[in-house]
């Protein structure tokens, strides 16, 4: 993880709710932990590209709607 990932805008809890699912139902459907959604929501950790991208799928979203910087 980079040192200016907190620089990182973040936008998936607002996007996971709006698909209507909870962390745990994300977590499953990218195969990755409920703790790991709530880190990534809450900026603690930076997703690798791959599983960006399962979120995203997930989510019927681009990685840019999900991350982006400033």
């Amino acid at each position: 993880m980079g040192k200016n990932h907190k620089k990182l805008f973040n936008n998936l809890e607002e996007l996971r709710k709006s698909a209507g699912l909870t962390q745990q139902e994300l977590s499953i459907d990218a195969e990755v932990s409920r703790k790991s959604i709530n880190a990534i929501e809450n900026g603690v950790y930076v997703p690798s590209t791959v599983l960006a991208l399962k979120i995203a799928k997930t989510l019927n979203c681009k990685v840019e709607n999900l991350f982006e910087l400033p």
